[in-house]
Formats: C-alpha cells, sequence, structure tokens
C-alpha cells in the first residue's frame, strides 16, 4: 500500500474528516506537527468553535488570528487559528467591497447571522474561503506555510461542507460570492488537497469512513489516508486469543495459572476468564475491521489507544508515528 506522501506529493491542505468520538481532533493536531518537522511552518485551523485545538495544545482561546502553539525540533513551528465565520465575512467584504466598516455595522445589527441562516452555504464559503486564502498565500514570493490541516467537520457533514460551489449554486449565479466559491473548490478538488478520514476499528465509524469516501470520490474531492486511531493489541496469545472467541478458554486453566501466582483462583478465575473473553471478542471485531479498510485500498496508519489523557507528548508521540508511516 503506498505512502501518503507517495500518492500526495503535491498536497499542502491536508483535511481532516471522521465519525464524531474517533480523535479527529487529536490527528489533525499529530499530522501538524509531523508536517512541521524538517524547519517546515504548518498552520492548524478549527472551523468548528469548540476550541478543541487549544484544549490539546494547553493554551488560551485562539483567537481569530493566526498564533504559535508549538515549536518543532528542527527549527519548524504550527500556527493556530480558529475561523470564526463573522470575523470571515468581515473579511470577505473589506476583500471584495472594501466595505469592513459597514460589516461591523451589520454585526451589531444581527445581519450576518440572518444571512448565514438563510444561506446556509455562505457561511461554509466563508469558512472553507479562509482555509483556501491560507493555503495559497505567497510572500515575497513564496508560500507563507508549507502546509495547512483543517480539523473539518465530522463525515456525515464533510462532502456538504466542502462542496461550496454546488451548496451555493442557487444563491449566486454570477458575482463575487460565485468567484469565491468556485476558487475555493479549484483548490479543494486540486492536487494541492487531500482529505484523510479518522476512524476506530468498529464496525459504525468503519461504515461511515466508507460511505465518506464514496461520497468525496462521487464529488470529485481527493481522497487521502485512513488514520486508524486507539487501536489495541491483543493481550492473549495466538492460542488463547482463539480459545477465548470460541468460547473455550475454561476457568479451571485460569484459575491454576492464579493459583501459581499465590493469587486466589476461586474468587478471581471466573472474573478474570470472562475479562479475557470480552478483550478477545473486541480484538475480534478490530480484526474484521481491518480487513473492510484494507479493501478500501487507500494508505493507511493505525495509531495505538494512549492511556490517560493526552498532552503535548502524546501528540509528538503521534506525529512520529504518522512520520513513520509515510504522512510526511
Amino acid at each position: 500500500m503506498p505512502a501518503l506522501a507517495d500518492e500526495f506529493p503535491a498536497a499542502r491542505l491536508h483535511i481532516v474528516t471522521g465519525k464524531g468520538g474517533t480523535g479527529k481532533t487529536t490527528i489533525a493536531a499529530a499530522l501538524a506537527i509531523a508536517l512541521a518537522y524538517g524547519g517546515r511552518r504548518t498552520l492548524l485551523v478549527e472551523v468548528e468553535g469548540r476550541q478543541g485545538i487549544a484544549q490539546l495544545f494547553d493554551c488560551a482561546p485562539l483567537p481569530y488570528k493566526e498564533t504559535r502553539i508549538a515549536v518543532v525540533p528542527g527549527g519548524g513551528e504550527v500556527l493556530a487559528l480558529a475561523v470564526d465565520d463573522e470575523a470571515a465575512l468581515l473579511d470577505y467584504l473589506d476583500m471584495f467591497y472594501n466595505l469592513r466598516r459597514a460589516g461591523r455595522a451589520l454585526r451589531k445589527m444581527g445581519a450576518i447571522d440572518f444571512a448565514t441562516a438563510i444561506a446556509p452555504g455562505l457561511r461554509d464559503v466563508l469558512l472553507t474561503g479562509k482555509v483556501k486564502e491560507a493555503t495559497t498565500r505567497m510572500s515575497n514570493g513564496k508560500r507563507v506555510y508549507d502546509a495547512v490541516v483543517l480539523d473539518a467537520p465530522p463525515t456525515g457533514r464533510i462532502t456538504k461542507f466542502l462542496n461550496v460551489t454546488a451548496e451555493m449554486s442557487g444563491l449566486a449565479k454570477v458575482g463575487p460570492i460565485k468567484t469565491q466559491s468556485d476558487g475555493v473548490m479549484a483548490v479543494l478538488r486540486s492536487s494541492q488537497t487531500a482529505v484523510h478520514i479518522v476512524t476506530l476499528l468498529e464496525e459504525m465509524p468503519v461504515q461511515e469512513t466508507i460511505d465518506a469516501i464514496a461520497d468525496l470520490s462521487a464529488t470529485g474531492l481527493p481522497v487521502g489516508a485512513v488514520f486508524v486511531n486507539a487501536a489495541r493489541s491483543s493481550l492473549l496469545p495466538p492460542a488463547d486469543q482463539r480459545r477465548a472467541v470460541t468460547g473455550r478458554l475454561g476457568v479451571a486453566r485460569i484459575a491454576a495459572g492464579l493459583e501459581l501466582a499465590r493469587l486466589d483462583g476461586k474468587a478471581f478465575g471466573k472474573r478474570l476468564t470472562a475479562e479475557a473473553v470480552e478483550h478477545a471478542l473486541r480484538v475480534g471485531v478490530q480484526e474484521e475491521s481491518r480487513e473492510r479498510i484494507a479493501e478500501l485500498d487507500r494508505p493507511t496508519v493505525e495509531l495505538p489507544r494512549l492511556p490517560g489523557s493526552l498532552d503535548l507528548a502524546d501528540l509528538f508521540e503521534l506525529a512520529d508515528i504518522l512520520r513513520q508511516g509515510g504522512v510526511a
């Protein structure tokens, strides 16, 4: 199976999605760190207003301003941005109409909320437009960012969120809004972009991954890697794994082992056997899910389940695993 960096050598905009609860924000953060190695500069963007990035990096809530949140060995750095739809609309009005002051007045009147309520697709154009602007921004003839990582909406909404041309077709046939949405789609459908999906080795997340890949492909959006998060290793030898799944892991054998360790086999044997069977069944579901993911024939990287609450050191550990998996 090809590595991501080999299959998408020109990718600079990395969009990370996944079913809720799969850890997509964590993986987006680790990916931004991985892409910053070698003295590179990456921007990590969130668009859902949850301030998940600030919580991961244990920093103050992110403003609508690109802020450095991590330094990477070798001189690289990660900046972060929380895109606010109101602020993005002010940027838009200033860029196309020189109406930033008028935009502030509209915000006070509540007109911005009204506009995005009657035309929900406009909000997505504004959010993706800001991401596109950062991806293509130049300074002194050079790209400002070597890579941009977007912590995107979940898989259930990702295709609609990214397919801004279709969402805006009923609102604007010509004019700056149409130009903006067309420009965004040109970048999203180009070799500069890869849409990655985070999943768990469980039935529902894997099915959502399969469905999302089909939807994204049908829309012409480039599907990147599948990141399998929080994968568990079997704690049982292969033979005992098979016995547990088929109900042949006897309590007497477990109890005898406990007695050899000078533990009360009678008191704990039955409980430990039940836990072993439960663990084996969970590992079996993982193997079935892993086979379904392999059939997708996408670059795949597995990341382990890390104990306790995640901290910055854990993010760097995950970033190293992503680098070893060929993402950068």
